[in-house]
């Protein structure tokens, strides 16, 4: 069973079972998870409108909107970006493009009042039902993310906090924690009855640690009361819903492992992070190791915001190991890292600058700005990265460095520009020399490819061959380009081999034929 065959949208059907330490759908098929998070819709950060300073989260993008643009303009402008942030065309293509699941981060503010005692939103309510309406209609499974909860399970700007304190686990008399259980009560409520609905995202990245300069912030308490909260929002759910999966995030960004001492549920996910890391197998050992120990299902939940080349490693690394993974995020303004790149309005910079301290933008401006913002939200409307969606799944219109292989021999090895030995990869070359062979994996979406690389000959004679069949074999010496095209329009591994000589290369280009 190949990789692609595991991220089919085929085998979006029925409730998902987390069982032997693999993701498995409504028909007992195993299914790899591949997605896309629309961060930013339901809970806006500001650095993906550009903002500076304290405009990083969705109570004080709130708060911006109403002062430069007045509350009139604010109600106005909230319902539109509600309405067109994330809409059909954007589920559409995210189908199109080979996803098959999204994860849907939520600010507890969406769906509750901010007010004594419970108090539903059934306006954010029907966002959530319009989303996963739609996600149904394009076989999508959607991860429920609580992204914010009442009073902050991070205590960062991500989580909508007031004051970068976790008051969900600090506060003592607070009701954040009693509201927190009802909404999960009211989610299960909801949405047990809908299979597209994957899995439920407890909580996002919660309780960061260290709790560097608020020494009153005991992590190890913290630590035990995030576990506390888990036992008892699980044993809520189940009281309304025996058949969801589970999705349970780490502690520290969601990227501790050790955090991991005991299953929560039979159907859950160790759901974690990972940014800027290298793109190695080593970044993964924790966690294999404690999908080994409780037999627990991996999901590399929230991964993104990096260089193409890093792409093309991580994640087709993350299916050969089974581990499903979803993308932060689809869009965002002025990006190169994400699908959709959000136009910058013609007069956004006097919002930028006031945000980082500087002169406040007129009215007439500041309406103008936000109004224009509104048109380029739109999937139509925005630009769309070509190179993003080919370097996640290593399909042709990718480039992915060459010490990205699945296997190599000792003959293969990593050297820096001057030919020594090194461990960066983001500097690396890899150095071939004779009797070195490496091979990748490279993933199709029905199109044939072309591989292309520019190498540095010493005498050598270098053959390539693609699922065990010859394709190239020749002697060169000196800078030279090879190319070679790959006829099957399925997944395949390609064999680069050193026969003599040596040389080195540094990328390889998966372009389409």
């Amino acid at each position: 069973m190949t990789v692609t065959e595991k991220m089919s949208r085929d085998r979006v059907e029925g409730f998902l079972t987390a069982k032997n330490g693999k993701m498995y759908n409504g028909r007992g098929e195993e299914i790899l998870l591949c997605g896309m998070g629309v961060g930013n819709w339901l809970l806006p950060e500001g650095y993906m409108w550009r903002f500076g300073g304290k405009y990083n989260r969705p109570r004080t993008i709130e708060a911006l909107v109403r002062e430069l643009c007045g509350s009139a303009f604010a109600d106005y402008f909230w319902k539109r970006f509600r309405e067109e942030y994330i809409a059909e065309a954007d589920i559409r293509a995210m189908a199109e493009n080979g996803f098959n699941s999204v994860r849907l981060p939520v600010n507890w503010r969406v769906v509750m009042e901010d007010e004594p005692g419970i108090i539903w939103k059934e306006d954010g309510f029907r966002l959530i039902d319009r989303f996963i309406d739609l996600c149904e209609k394009y076989k999508l499974y959607v991860c429920l993310d609580l992204h914010g909860a009442p009073g902050g399970q991070t205590g960062h700007n991500i989580d909508d906090s007031i004051d970068d304190i976790p008051r969900l686990f600090t506060d003592t008399e607070s009701d954040s924690r009693e509201k927190t259980l009802a909404l999960w009560c009211e989610f299960a409520r909801r949405y047990r009855d809908r299979w597209i609905v994957g899995m439920y995202d407890l909580l996002n990245e919660p309780v960061r640690s260290p709790q560097n300069g608020a020494p009153e912030l005991d992590y190890p308490v913290l630590r035990a009361s995030l576990k506390q909260f888990y036992r008892d929002c699980i044993a809520d759910i189940r009281k309304i819903d025996s058949v969801h999966m589970i999705s349970v995030e780490s502690d520290f960004w969601a990227s501790r492992a050790d955090f991991f001492e005991e299953k929560f549920d039979d159907n859950m996910c160790a759901h974690f992070h990972r940014y800027w890391c290298p793109p190695r197998k080593f970044m993964y050992d924790e966690f294999l190791a404690k999908r080994d120990e409780f037999d627990m299902t991996l999901y590399l939940g929230e991964t993104g915001e990096n260089n193409m080349h890093w792409f093309a490693a991580m994640y087709p690394l993350a299916a050969e190991l089974d581990i499903g993974y979803n993308i932060w995020p689809w869009k965002k303004m002025a990006t190169d890292s994400s699908p959709c790149s959000v136009r910058m309005p013609k007069l956004w910079k006097k919002v930028m600058d006031y945000t980082k301290g500087g002169d406040r933008p007129s009215y007439t401006d500041a309406q103008a700005a936000f109004d224009e913002y509104l048109d380029n939200i739109r999937f139509e409307n925005c630009d769309f990265v070509e190179n993003v969606i080919p370097s996640i799944f290593r399909r042709p219109g990718c480039s992915f460095r060459a010490c990205d292989y699945t296997a190599a021999n000792d003959s293969v090895r990593w050297v820096d520009a001057e030919g020594e030995t090194t461990y960066e990869w983001d500097k690396t070359l890899t150095e071939f020399t004779g009797g070195g062979t490496a091979e990748y994996n490279l993933y199709s979406d029905g199109e044939a490819g072309v591989i292309e690389f520019t190498s540095d000959f010493d005498n050598a004679t270098i053959e390539i061959s693609a699922d065990g069949e010859t394709l190239l074999r020749t002697t060169v010496s000196g800078t030279r380009d090879l190319s070679v095209k790959i006829g099957c329009g399925h997944d395949c591994t390609l064999k680069i081999a050193c026969v003599k000589g040596s040389f080195t290369v540094s990328s390889i280009a998966w372009k389409k034929a």
